[in-house]
């Protein structure tokens, strides 16, 4: 056969066109490659907020009769955190240090009444940055009124204040400050509500992951109303435990008297935030608003098992990390208070579960300290997204995926709550959190500091902050303190002005003011310590 010019080329080109297409895929970045498919193999996140979730309310947590079988599945196939803190407790700083991974003092967010900086940036921005959808569904609670769109969120569902568990108010005892009937915001629109909140705020987190673009990640911050006070069950779980005692010792006020505690916790029993008068309603039972607690959560456990069928519907749970978690405790009678705002375990400690198949360890716990503000850094991290950058947390997302918490063995954290106008019972307070030993200061009182051992005293019973054999622990954590304050710019006490209801009342007949502890009684000035 001939020559042929137009078939010789035929037989070289072809491996040369290969070999062009292996170099140049080979010098492109890897985001480069195909962004479908990196896209579609990015690690998708749900985030599950729970309001005034204590640590120990969860059946994992061995409760005695409160029964969470899909957060207890959860925590079965991942990895339940057993030293997680706020570094706030209560609502909006917590929630802000969520999603800024900054302390209250950087992100100025000290009160539930004040909205939160609009030039500060949230995580999900950077999600949305790296390809994510991103939604948030639930209690935004930072601004008072406001329930409009917020940033780094393609899609928005949400109410103002605290909404209402039933839009027509049914099952509360009393009407919390905030509460609103306005029904739910939904991307800039004001929809109906119709039905019970934890269940309908689940409804929209299944339609929204439903209609996901299956080739790109998602990001679900689910964020729920309950189980803030009023707490009122579904109708189907109401009085499931109305013969369940109260799980907790109410200390009498001499035990708090000479175990050395302040006398601001003793005068606050009497008070809107503690046992003896609480919510100013003169035949409370801290039993009976536990016992509906209780029952409240069983909705939010509900939804959890239908998050994670939906997950499995749309063949999305083995490529998800799960997380829950709660925004701050609650008090119950611990040290004769209720609500929170305290550094005390029963305030300040919240459940968290970490759920993600092949990525985190199943069946583990992990007693690393860690805290709202590491929520950012760490789902960037297991998101391969940005980092944050003007952070006051850091990633544990290593330490938990390797099931070894000794990196954070020496860490520390730093505890800060601001004294409210609203409710003047809780004096501003800064702790030192992480080991065996917690150092709580109080700041412009006349009263004492706190040292407790939460080794051989879990309750926070016995003051040690006089004993002779701590003085140098005392002094070391003082330090520590300051140290971290420094460190993060916490220098300066964040005002804000006069927003929302005051609530200064005692009752005259219950428990009398707290007269100083004897030690504070000198006819001349001691002499100094060495």
């Amino acid at each position: 056969m001939p020559f042929s010019r137009s078939r010789r080329p035929a037989r070289f080109i072809a491996p040369l066109i290969l070999f062009y297409c292996f170099v140049v895929a080979a010098a492109r970045p890897l985001g480069a490659q195909s962004a479908t498919e990196s896209q579609a193999d990015r690690l998708n996140v749900v985030f599950i907020l729970c309001d005034d979730h204590r640590f120990d309310c969860l059946g994992a947590a061995g409760h005695p009769f409160l029964q969470t079988p899909h957060l207890d599945a959860l925590a079965d196939s991942g990895t339940r955190l057993t030293s997680a803190y706020v570094t706030t407790s209560l609502c909006s700083p917590s929630r802000a240090s969520i999603l800024t991974g900054q302390y209250a003092h950087n992100h100025h967010v000290i009160d539930n009444y004040h909205e939160v900086d609009p030039n500060l940036r949230f995580f999900p921005q950077d999600l949305q940055a790296a390809g994510y959808q991103t939604a948030f569904i639930g209690k935004w609670h930072m601004g008072g009124d406001d329930d409009q769109p917020q940033r780094g969120f393609d899609h928005w569902v949400s109410f103002k204040g605290q909404g209402t568990y039933w839009p027509d108010g049914h099952g509360t005892t009393r009407e919390v400050p905030q509460t609103t009937y306005d029904g739910l915001n939904v991307n800039g629109r004001r929809v109906k509500q119709n039905g019970y909140i934890t269940d309908e705020l689940t409804d929209y987190a299944e339609d929204w992951l439903n209609q996901l673009d299956p080739d790109r990640p998602f990001f679900l911050y689910l964020s729920h109303k309950a189980v803030h006070a009023d707490f009122v069950p579904a109708d189907r779980h109401r009085g499931r435990y109305d013969d369940q005692p109260l799980p907790i010792t109410i200390p009498s006020d001499e035990t708090l008297h000479r175990g050395g505690i302040p006398m601001w916790v003793r005068n606050q029993r009497n008070s809107r935030h503690g046992a003896d008068f609480g919510y100013n309603l003169a035949d409370f039972d801290p039993a009976v608003y536990y016992r509906r607690y209780c029952e409240s959560l069983l909705a939010v456990d509900d939804g959890v098992g239908r998050l994670m069928q939906c997950l499995r519907s749309i063949d999305a749970a083995d490529n998800t990390l799960v997380i829950y978690m709660g925004d701050n405790g609650f008090q119950f009678g611990d040290h004769g208070l209720i609500d929170k705002r305290t550094a005390y375990e029963a305030s300040a400690k919240v459940p968290l579960l970490f759920h993600a198949p092949g990525r985190v360890p199943a069946g583990k716990e992990f007693d690393g300290l860690v805290a709202g503000i590491d929520i950012a850094p760490t789902i960037l991290e297991a998101t391969e997204s940005k980092p944050m950058t003007s952070i006051d947390g850091t990633s544990f997302w290593k330490p938990l995926c390797q099931a070894d918490a000794s990196p954070l063995a020496d860490r520390t954290l730093l505890y800060e709550y601001y004294w409210e106008r609203n409710y003047p019972h809780t004096p501003t307070l800064h702790a030192v959190l992480g080991g065996r030993y917690k150092y709580i200061r109080c700041h412009g009182l006349w009263d004492k500091d706190e040292l407790y051992d939460l080794q051989t005293d879990p309750d926070e019973l016995v003051n040690l902050i006089d004993a002779p054999e701590h003085q140098d622990r005392v002094a070391k954590m003082n330090r520590r303190l300051w140290e971290m304050l420094e460190q993060t710019d916490g220098m300066e006490v964040p005002l804000l002005e006069d927003r929302g209801p005051r609530f200064p009342w005692r009752h005259p007949d219950k428990t009398d003011a707290a007269e100083f502890h004897d030690d504070y009684f000198h006819r001349s000035e001691p002499p100094r310590r060495p």
